[in-house]
């Protein structure tokens, strides 16, 4: 036998005077390597499942946080492209309201006083009834767009001249999608559309939609020019008007110019075009176009923003699961060393170097890993439209075929292979043959406690994860049965024309006239939206109103509103019909509003003046707290009031037996009264889970990847118990014979994987409920981290590694004892 394995040794080794090429050499490695993995083939599909596995989640994880990273940056411009922002400050000096939009002013003055910008562009976001023909659409992403946007922003442009497309008032471009879902296979150009049922306008070209990475998608564009129309908003209001924080105004600023000049410049600049003290509640300031999807979370946004901390986190959770699948590699390499010893010391002796010992190692560990890329990558291809469906992504298999991201797939590959065979490949090697021939050091690496080091790490990863889930799992479930002070089911919500020219109330009979409308209520606003209407508020000191420093939101609100979400009255009444001055000089307060304003108790503040902008009254009644927005913010003090003009949005409540019927009945009064506009609603129950779309997507990510984690540990640990069960096959023979019964055997082998798993439990715990706190503080509402989540993951842990281990360790214990000391 030791003269075969010197034979096959001496061809693969050949002594050093015999020089041989680097090819036969590389061959060699091969051809080694190939025969231990065929040869250990449990083994080398333990290593290949569990690298390919941590492969695949890092590489779509890869993919998401590559395409985060990548929004707004396609804009040739997108490093000078800075958008203006306006925060409003409370007379305590707090901020009150944070909006990535400004008042139209600004634009052109911003232009006027510092000539040195080269473009400001103004858009504005509306919606509108377009029609064209038989076809007509209510649609959104409709935008206002000074001419000049195509020499900030990069657009693809398909038909028409981006230089001249939108100078004339009333003119319209189509992005592509929208050309043809209107006009199908003809040319639009010169097409003139019919919107609101008012307006005509001429279609002037046509676009590319901007890609998904983009922090706003219009659908089209309208000439900014019409909006000077006193028919839609007026020059002049564009010129004057202060208070209209609806634009999003963007500047282009010059190569290496540092925009904190000019931001040091905007309080002056303020004070001069406003008044004289503006820039004591007023603070403008601006935000890199790059920055904007990761990194603005202001009250007012074009569409919804991502995050850079679930950037952070989903990278983190990348590298994590890689590092376990890395770890677990190392586990089953140092466990396989000590079969591998005398191999080692055998063609130490027989002339071969430590060099190409190393060599040996490392190609067996890249080729490994090589297969496990080949895997995931097909892997990857496969889970990829799943994964989109899941994060409402667009990500394609073409990103994995971008240079850099191949050159980052190459550099994981080695770095992976190099890692994961560096203990095998340097320790095991730095040997003296005469050591390892003798069986020293075999016996020492059966209690290596370099492997007991890494299953620590590798369940404190996984432990922690566990720990997570939970954690985000019961902050959902607190905010779903989070008592919010309305009813959001059964609510059906949608937009009504202006009720000064619409007979609001015989509508609002009609709907009522089927028994499965119970309440039809109007505001200015409806929950799960934000509340960014605020004005001066004043109450009685000695014998006049006085200003007060409480900002309080304001919320238009008529007489069903109430009735309609159930809130409670803790106190006085609310708005009737039967009281006329109620919708002149009526004011309702919550009892936050109530409280910070100085009375106590509700009916306290019961028949006090009260004065909120321009409208003066009293107040008639004071409504229990309840949660207008998510439970990221706390309860705002709200004034509601009766607001002719900014009753736009409808809320009716419907009965739970014929939901269904009760919706048809609402659509069919709706195309009697407004045949040409289509109904569009929705339940506030779906906008309510919006809100919460984020956590619920990081919850399943948790706990999707917290699984991957055991699963992959668990592998680990399988094939550990396998190596040490075969290393002690020899002494579980022995004490079997000496009258060992099989549950000692079992607790024996068993022992030494469950130490490690318990001191990751207390490593993991501290860490996960510091990371979890942390995350919580985001949540005004939140639920505690009790004991028994700490207690449940580490029991969880210890079973599922037990159950792993204890399998194996039951093979072993069951194996026939006379078998077992011929083994050896």
């Amino acid at each position: 036998m030791h003269l075969l394995v010197l034979a096959r040794t001496e061809i693969l080794f050949p002594l050093p005077d015999q020089g041989p090429n680097a090819d036969t050499m590389l061959k060699n490695y091969l051809k080694i390597a190939f025969r231990n993995l065929t040869k250990h083939k449990a083994f080398s599909f333990i290593n290949i499942s569990g690298v390919s596995l941590g492969l695949t989640c890092f590489l779509l994880l890869a993919l998401y946080v590559k395409d985060e990273l990548a929004y707004d940056r396609f804009h040739e411009h997108a490093d000078r492209i800075y958008r203006m922002n306006r925060t409003f400050l409370a007379n305590d000096g707090t901020e009150s309201l944070r909006l990535g939009h400004v008042a139209p002013p600004f634009g052109p003055l911003v232009k006027q006083d510092f000539p040195q910008i080269e473009q400001v562009v103004r858009i504005l976001e509306t919606d509108a009834l377009i029609r064209y023909g038989e076809n007509k659409f209510s649609e959104d992403q409709v935008f206002a767009a000074e001419a000049n946007i195509f020499k900030v922003f990069s657009f693809k442009i398909d038909r028409g001249n981006p230089d001249k497309a939108l100078e004339n008032p009333f003119s319209i471009m189509f992005s592509k999608p929208m050309a043809e879902k209107y006009f199908g296979k003809e040319d639009p150009v010169g097409k003139v559309v019919r919107i609101e049922n008012q307006y005509d306008y001429t279609v002037t070209g046509v676009f590319e939609p901007l890609p998904a990475q983009s922090h706003f998608h219009p659908n089209f564009l309208i000439s900014f020019s019409t909006l000077n129309d006193d028919r839609i908003y007026g020059a002049e209001g564009l010129r004057s008007n202060w208070g209209n924080n609806s634009f999003s105004t963007f500047l282009l600023l010059p190569k290496h110019y540092d925009p904190k000049r000019l931001t040091a410049s905007f309080p002056a600049f303020q004070n001069k075009h406003i008044e004289t003290n503006a820039s004591k509640y007023s603070v403008l300031t601006l935000t890199r176009l790059t920055d904007i999807h990761l990194r603005s979370h202001l009250d007012s946004e074009i569409e919804a923003n991502g995050d850079i901390q679930y950037v952070y986190l989903f990278s983190a959770i990348a590298v994590f699961i890689l590092l376990i699948a890395c770890i677990n590699y190392m586990n089953l390499a140092t466990a396989k060393s000590a079969t591998r010893a005398k191999e080692v010391g055998m063609r130490k002796v027989i002339g071969a170097v430590r060099t190409q010992l190393v060599n040996q190692f490392l190609s067996e560990s890249i080729i490994l890993v090589v297969i496990s890329v080949v895997l995931a990558f097909t892997a990857v291809m496969l889970c990829l439209p799943l994964f989109n469906n899941f994060t409402q992504k667009q990500l394609s298999v073409s990103a994995l075929l971008d240079p850099t991201f191949l050159a980052i797939l190459v550099g994981i590959t080695v770095f992976t292979g190099l890692v994961a065979g560096s203990y095998p490949a340097f320790f095991m090697t730095g040997f003296q043959p005469i050591a390892v021939l003798k069986g020293k050091i075999a016996s020492a690496l059966k209690n290596g406690k370099l492997r007991q080091t890494l299953v620590v790490a590798q369940f404190a990863i996984a432990v922690t994860l566990i720990i997570s889930t939970t954690v985000v799992y019961n902050q959902m479930r607190y905010i779903q049965n989070y008592k919010l002070g309305y009813a959001k089911d059964q609510v059906v919500i949608f937009g009504m024309p202006d009720d000064s020219t619409t007979d609001v109330e015989a509508i609002r009979q009609r709907f009522k006239e089927h028994a499965g409308v119970r309440e039809v209520g109007r505001s200015s606003r409806v929950p799960s939206g934000r509340l960014l209407d605020s004005w001066d508020a004043y109450v009685m000191k000695g014998d006049s109103m006085a200003p007060t420093e409480i900002n309080i939101k304001s919320l238009s609100v008529d007489e069903d509103f109430i009735p309609t979400y159930q809130i409670h009255m803790a106190a006085g009444r609310n708005f009737s019909r039967q009281h006329p001055t109620d919708r002149t000089e009526g004011f309702v307060l919550n009892a936050t509003a109530a409280r910070l304003l100085g009375w106590k108790n509700p009916e306290d503040a019961i028949g006090n003046r009260f004065g909120y902008g321009k409208m003066r009254g009293q107040i008639i009644g004071v409504t229990d707290d309840y949660h207008f927005e998510s439970l990221h913010q706390k309860v705002a003090p709200i004034v509601m009031m009766y607001q002719p003009g900014r009753l736009g949005r409808v809320s009716v409540q419907v009965a739970g037996g014929d939901i269904q019927g009760a919706v048809a009945h609402l659509g069919s009064v709706w195309k009697q009264r407004f045949p040409e506009v289509p109904f569009q609603y929705e339940f506030l129950d779906q906008r309510f889970g919006e809100l919460y779309a984020r956590e619920e997507t990081q919850q399943l990510l948790f706990g999707i990847f917290a699984g991957i984690a055991i699963l992959i540990s668990c592998m680990g640990l399988l094939g550990l118990s396998m190596f040490m069960a075969e290393l002690r096959t020899k002494e579980i023979g022995v004490r079997k014979v000496l009258g060992a019964s099989v549950p000692s055997i079992v607790g024996l082998l068993s022992r030494d994987f469950l130490k490690p798993v318990v001191i990751a439990i207390l490593i993991a715990s501290p860490i996960a409920w510091y990371g979890m706190k942390n995350w919580l503080q985001d949540f005004a509402y939140h639920t505690d981290i009790r004991w028994w989540v700490f207690v449940l993951a580490g029991v969880l842990s210890i079973a599922i590694a037990l159950f792993t281990v204890s399998f194996q360790s039951m093979r072993a214990a069951l194996m026939n004892p006379v078998k077992s000391l011929r083994s050896e």
